[in-house]
């Protein structure tokens, strides 16, 4: 099996492929103030087996789009959605996120959690920003400094690992400056890290390694998690997922 085939071999059972909650992503779905409408339509871009598209489907009416460039992962929301009785409202679509076929004004919300970064926010934002209706909102978490000042060892990694890593400020001012207004933010707490995300992660390592036969990529692939739970471990103070709300403007 390739790298790509054993990462997700590695995430597609597991509870999320990102850090995130429950609660979070209903704190960001009632900051649009649209959860109670039912004649919406959604893109859930980067949305891993599902586990925000499914708690947007329980929370609201609306007809929502998964989309995925695996389609192991969005095999596994199709699942889900069937199991739930959701299978009439959220479809999957295995595309790269910079390369959609959906036209301009089609949904009233964008949401990606965790993902965005594949692209980079600001080109993420600029491209699906045609996606969305006037009045529309993008629903994004994105790497944020959650401190003024922090450790130039961390800041040195973040340079070279994703350049775009900002203040929320710095984030704010790019959406406003495109067309959007701010509807809300916060930050992904240490929870959502790691009890929801690191410990699962932890916890699958060995059946993974015995199941590929502990072979050299199987082992690289575990090793190089492990350096990235240790590394938050070491800086959680200082970085989080910001969690961007913002309203396209008419």
């Amino acid at each position: 099996m390739t790298e790509s085939e054993l990462t997700v071999d590695f995430h597609k059972d597991a509870p999320r492929q990102g850090p995130g909650s429950t609660e979070e992503t209903i704190r960001a779905l009632e900051l649009t103030g649209m959860a109670n409408n039912d004649d919406l339509k959604i893109a859930d871009i980067g949305c891993g087996t599902g586990s925000h598209t499914i708690v947007l489907a329980q929370n609201t009416e609306v007809y929502i789009v998964g989309v995925d460039l695996f389609p192991g992962f969005l095999d596994k929301l199709e699942h889900k959605a069937k199991a739930l009785g959701l299978q009439d409202r959220v479809t999957t679509l295995a595309k790269s996120m910079d390369n959609l076929p959906f036209g301009n004004n089609e949904f009233d919300i964008i949401w990606s959690e965790g993902a965005i970064y594949n692209m980079g926010f600001e080109a993420g934002v600029k491209k699906w920003k045609n996606y969305l209706k006037p009045g529309g909102y993008i629903c994004v978490s994105e790497i944020t400094w959650i401190t003024g000042s922090r450790p130039g060892e961390l800041e040195d990694f973040w340079m070279r690992e994703y350049p775009e890593v900002a203040r929320a400020s710095t984030k704010i001012n790019f959406l406003e400056d495109n067309g959007f207004t701010l509807a809300g933010y916060f930050y992904l707490n240490q929870d959502s890290w790691i009890d929801n995300y690191y410990k699962p992660m932890e916890e699958r390592f060995s059946a993974f390694l015995k199941r590929h036969n502990n072979s050299e990529i199987a082992e690289e692939i575990v090793k190089e998690y492990k350096s990235e739970i240790a590394h938050y471990q070491k800086y959680k103070d200082y970085f989080s997922y910001g969690f961007y709300i913002a309203r396209k403007d008419t």
